[in-house]
């Protein structure tokens, strides 16, 4: 069975990235290495902040879209 994960990333600027995978790992170096989203490109190195998982890629996909719904506030309060 595949997990799904959502995933929170601090980038080097100090914003945050949410976004999905079956691999937190690997995903994670990739958006270091340059190669994840287009907003992560010119903002490494990134650190993972938080990570949910989730049994199915549906609800892990309403999860990142909630989670990228919230204010910075907000998403600070779910990190800590």
């Amino acid at each position: 069975m595949t997990e799904h994960w959502v995933y929170v990333v601090e980038c080097s600027d100090g914003t945050f990235y949410t976004g999905y995978t079956t691999d937190v790992t690997r995903r994670v170096a990739e958006h270091d290495a340059g190669d994840g989203a287009k907003y992560t490109r010119g903002r490494t190195p990134v650190t993972l902040c938080y990570t949910e998982r989730f049994d199915s890629k549906s609800a892990a996909m309403s999860r990142e879209y909630e989670i990228k719904q919230l204010r910075r506030a907000e998403k600070e309060r779910l990190i800590d």
